[in-house]
């Protein structure tokens, strides 16, 4: 048995639960691996919520298992599996969902080998978050020397991950932040411009910093209470990549309204950007490097136990937090 978090029914925080479960041993293709760290996502508040629809867990149909970033060590293999072994250090993001606990199966297509140089905290930390900003500056607008980007919640996981990468790729970064504390953090994360979106309306000052211009991309996980502004804040022919909704989901969007200035609009995830084997080891491996030359810097700035993950999920909401949340396993956070 191991402990785990499972969800009986969606809500706020509160229903999630610390229990005992029993996982079993891997079958042919699968690992069981014990996680050192796991990565806390706004996605997980959506499933936790019922905004998305999470898979109900194998074990118990009454139940469900939500989270899907984590490191750790493998403990044992299934029959006829090659190319990993016990005590191989690997991390995974996305699906199946279940990282809220001390031990899970995987599938071994899954999972990537943390480099050694890489602490596995960091790597839980990270590869999520950072396949994300991959996605966002790599693949859905491939940001280059010039362009000028906008970036809402810039300091968050993603949002940190994002203006780094950004600014290390040549674009003018412009952030909204909620807090001084925040705006600090956004600067040092490249940011040039970054607006106090409390103090400010952000549409005015994007104008005002781009000389009435606008941006060539937003990346706006924000959703309701930004979507409309984000728009607004777009050039000609601009992108406006939509990748969560924090505040809610936005109002249906005419069609007309992007026709005005021909504007591109997408609602990604990162599930399908690394849907096969190769885009998950590419867009990994990219973002391991990044960190390993300096280009990302993690910025770790919460830790919970795993059993206090309702904490975790009440400060993450309430915009109490910056950066990464790590639960770490009570045992090893003990040590």
């Amino acid at each position: 048995m191991v402990k785990a978090i499972r969800v009986h029914e969606l809500g706020g925080p509160e229903v999630l639960k610390w229990e005992d479960v029993e996982i079993g041993e891997p079958k042919e293709g699968e690992i069981r691996v014990k996680n050192k760290a796991i990565g806390l996502n706004f996605i997980d508040v959506y499933f936790r919520k019922g905004v998305y629809k999470a898979p109900q867990c194998p074990l118990l149909q009454v139940c469900l298992h939500i989270c899907m970033e984590a490191a750790g060590v493998v403990t044992a293999v299934g029959s006829g599996l090659t190319g990993r072994k016990v005590g191989d250090v690997v991390a995974y993001a996305g699906n199946p969902m279940g990282s809220y606990a001390e031990e899970q199966i995987l599938p071994a297509e899954k999972v990537v080998t943390v480099p050694p140089s890489l602490d596995p905290i960091v790597a839980a930390s990270v590869i999520l978050k950072g396949m994300t900003a991959h996605m966002l500056v790599r693949r859905c607008f491939k940001v280059e020397p010039g362009h000028t980007v906008l970036v809402h919640a810039a300091a968050g996981g993603v949002g940190s991950l994002l203006c780094q990468w950004a600014n290390a790729l040549g674009a003018t970064v412009i952030g909204t932040v909620s807090t001084t504390e925040k705006a600090a953090q956004a600067k040092e994360d490249g940011c040039h411009h970054v607006i106090m979106y409390k103090e400010e309306d952000f549409v005015t000052r994007v104008n005002e910093i781009t000389s009435g211009k606008g941006v060539d991309v937003v990346y706006d996980s924000v959703g309701k209470d930004t979507f409309q502004g984000s728009l607004a804040c777009l050039k000609s022919r601009g992108y406006m990549v939509s990748y969560g909704q924090s505040s809610g989901m936005p109002d249906p969007l005419p069609m007309t309204e992007l026709a005005a200035k021909s504007l591109f609009l997408t609602r990604a995830s990162v599930l399908s950007y690394t849907a096969t084997r190769d885009e998950l080891l590419q867009a990994a491996g990219e973002v391991f490097s990044n960190v390993a030359s300096g280009i990302l810097r993690v910025r770790i700035n919460h830790k919970y136990p795993l059993s206090q993950v309702a904490q975790a999920h009440e400060d993450l909401e309430g915009r109490k937090t910056s950066g990464s949340v790590v639960l770490i396993p009570d045992g090893v956070f003990e040590q």
